[in-house]
């Protein structure tokens, strides 16, 4: 085969090749834009969410990350901001009760780390029975008596955090006790009011 066949056969090739490849590549420039667009359309659509509750800082931390499960979905945001809030909750109850194994505890502070202790159970108990009703809700025939139950719920939630808070008045509290308990509260305050600020979203 002679040189300048040779090349022709190359540059045949080559552009078979290129025909091949530019669709693909093409295809795949194109999913990583559109995903990009949609995954900016989910951020947008939480922190707008996010701009209705009390502490819009917290929500949007607390859910941006799960964007691309919540997408534009109004019950899943509040089911995931649900979610979130059981778990920090969990967190909180651990962080109480290794406060109960401190030494040196005054009989005050013990009973005070008990009762938010079982406060805390509480908000546990509260949030389970309403992230269960709220993953329920759609296919429910009574969804604007559950929202009730649920604000109702995570309500009784809130107060039971404040509760715990609100035993330090007029006690001797070591800053140990006093901080961790404080943080704990505070945090779990903000992202329960969040959820009870994010169901007046829901579409029932």
């Amino acid at each position: 085969m002679s040189s300048s066949s040779f090349q022709l056969v190359f540059i045949f090739c080559f552009s078979i090749l290129l025909l091949l490849i530019m669709p693909t590549s093409m295809q795949t420039v194109s999913a990583a834009t559109t995903n990009k667009a949609s995954a900016k359309t989910y951020k947008k659509f939480i922190k707008s969410a996010c701009n209705s509750t009390t502490y819009p800082k917290v929500c949007y931390k607390a859910l941006s990350p799960s964007a691309s499960a919540i997408k534009t979905d109004t019950n899943k945001l509040c089911n995931i901001a649900l979610s979130f809030t059981l778990n920090a909750t969990y967190n909180a109850s651990s962080s109480i009760d290794s406060l109960s194994k401190m030494k040196g505890l005054s009989p005050s502070e013990k009973e005070i780390i008990h009762d938010c202790a079982e406060t805390t159970g509480e908000a546990i108990d509260e949030l389970a029975k309403s992230l269960k009703t709220l993953a329920n809700l759609q296919g429910s025939d009574h969804k604007a008596d559950e929202i009730n139950d649920l604000k109702t719920w995570v309500s009784a939630v809130l107060t039971d955090e404040y509760t715990c808070t609100d035993e330090f008045d007029g006690q001797k509290v070591s800053k140990a006790v006093k901080n961790t308990i404080n943080k704990s509260v505070l945090y779990l305050a903000q992202l329960t009011s969040n959820c009870l600020a994010l169901f007046r979203l829901l579409d029932y």
